[in-house]
């Protein structure tokens, strides 16, 4: 008797197309990234000669390391953007907290005036506003502070105060009537009901504020205008010069910008990927 033949199972075309949309998307994220390490490993003469994803010739040239760390000022620059964050971030959410708190469980004749204005801020780009911010901001003596980053940070981050909307709006009001008979306020309501009821709001917010601070080029170059007050954005672009940049030496600078989010996303990314579902599905 002859053997039956032998059919080949054949990947569904969904699948085939799901495996090439990753592969795809793996190739997108990781090629500017290996790029990048390349060129934190040459000298100037590979750089110039050879092509982007061309091998440096010593692999353990880390010079270029040493020079971003130094003439960068990276220990400021991180000081700088460590101290911005933790104020920005505790300050957005904070007052947008709060502000959701006070939009939410208060009635007064301009609520849908305040809700509609803060609709109105998020539809205008903030580039528009800039030049009679930077007035506004310099009247007041904070310019090449890190304080001006960190008032624009607080007090420009509408999404914050429609993301914890929209969890406050699910915390029965029962709660609030049941602390106002044993004598609560309404602060106290706040402090030891709504907000600890607001963790995963919280997080939520951390994670993109926290995301969108830590990268902001902008607001830092144009209000800091000090060496010493650089973050880690503008820190690098002191390599840039009239004539040309020093690539290699901005490689390796953003290889170490890039390294500290890398631990975090590794350390945290769990409650990260939960904070983003629950942002998105509140």
């Amino acid at each position: 008797m002859t053997p039956a033949p032998t059919t080949r199972r054949r990947l569904p075309v969904g699948t085939a197309l799901t495996y090439l949309s990753l592969l795809a998307a793996t190739v997108v994220v990781l090629l500017p990234l290996a790029v990048v390490f390349l060129t934190s490993l040459k000298t100037s003469e590979e750089v110039s000669d050879g092509g982007a994803l061309s091998l440096p010739g010593d692999w353990l040239n880390f010079r270029n390391y040493a020079t971003a760390f130094t003439d960068g000022h990276m220990l400021a620059a991180f000081g700088n953007t460590a101290f911005i964050l933790v104020f920005s971030v505790g300050g957005t959410v904070i007052i947008g907290s709060m502000t959701a708190y006070a939009v939410d469980r208060f009635d007064f004749r301009a609520k849908k005036l305040v809700m509609a204005l803060f609709l109105v801020a998020t539809l205008v780009p903030g580039v528009t506003t800039q030049v009679a911010t930077f007035q506004v901001v310099n009247s007041f003596g904070l310019v090449d502070t890190r304080w001006a980053p960190i008032l624009l940070y607080m007090g420009t981050d509408i999404v914050s105060v429609y993301v914890f909307l929209q969890f406050i709006r699910s915390i029965p009001r029962s709660l609030d009537e049941a602390a106002r008979l044993d004598g609560a306020n309404a602060f106290t309501i706040y402090r030891k009901i709504i907000l600890p009821l607001l963790k995963p709001a919280i997080a939520t917010v951390v994670i993109i504020k926290g995301i969108t601070t830590y990268n902001d080029f902008y607001i830092p170059f144009l209000y800091m205008h000090s060496e010493d007050l650089g973050t880690i954005s503008t820190s690098l672009f002191r390599f840039k010069g009239p004539f040309g940049a020093h690539w290699e030496a901005i490689s390796a600078g953003a290889i170490l910008v890039i390294l500290p989010t890398l631990v975090v996303f590794l350390l945290l990314q769990r409650w990260i990927y939960n904070g983003f579902a629950q942002g998105a599905t509140k």
